[in-house]
């Protein structure tokens, strides 16, 4: 499995992106990013899940997930994140977010 992940928008403009291969993972972070992709329900989600109405300094997504000879991509706005979807987005943008070389 392999994912790949944008964040785009917010206050600053900051992109984040990155690609994932699960192979490459530890054991525990194989599990749990294999168990937060099934639990979505990834490849039933529509390919665009747009907000309403649409809020300045706010976060759009896109993540692509290829699998067994199959590929989807979301592109999800920040305020119209479903709940299932939710926790992936979370973890992704922990993994790949900007990390706080102060400490």
């Amino acid at each position: 499995m392999k994912i790949t992940f944008e964040r785009s928008g917010g206050f600053t403009g900051l992109r984040l992106a990155a690609e994932i291969e699960l192979a490459m993972l530890a054991e525990s972070e194989f599990g749990r990013l294999s168990q937060l992709v099934g639990d979505s329900g990834f490849f039933d989600l529509p390919e665009q899940i747009l907000s309403k109405e649409r809020q300045p300094d706010r976060f759009s997504y896109r993540l692509t997930v290829a699998e067994d000879g199959r590929t989807h991509t979301v592109e999800v706005d920040e305020e119209a994140v479903p709940e299932k979807l939710a926790p992936l987005i979370g973890w992704l943008t922990e993994k790949v977010g900007p990390k706080d070389i102060s400490r």
